[in-house]
């Protein structure tokens, strides 16, 4: 392997990886701050962008399912009425965590935004 693709700390330390993320992103201030204080939060941001990730994913397949034809009108009925509460319950949790949309879809670097 080659050494210059390696990200090496000299104390391991929380504050000199946020330093060389920073830098990594080009810019202070990064998004991914590593601290016990903000550890629940920043927990909380990973479960519900994985939630609305697959959310989003069920709900691509639900309308491919709708548009084949191989649902019943009671069927699509549920469907809709299942996204729409889950849709809901996701905007009370970002209020309640304080997170937006925008917080949630996670940027992958050179692989672009998750969402």
């Amino acid at each position: 392997m080659d050494n210059d693709n390696k990200i090496l700390f000299s104390s391991g330390s929380i504050e000199e990886m946020n330093e060389v993320i920073s830098m990594l992103n080009g810019n202070e201030e990064s998004k991914l701050k590593l601290t016990p204080e903000n550890a629940d939060s920043g927990l909380a941001k990973l479960v519900l962008t994985l939630v609305e990730l697959i959310r989003k994913l069920v709900e691509k397949q639900a309308m491919r399912r709708v548009d084949g034809g191989s649902l019943t009108d009671e069927e699509i009925e549920r469907l809709g009425e299942t996204l729409m509460k889950l849709e809901m319950k996701m905007e009370e949790l970002k209020k309640y965590f304080n997170l937006t949309d925008r917080d949630l879809n996670i940027n992958l670097g050179p692989l672009g935004d998750l969402m």
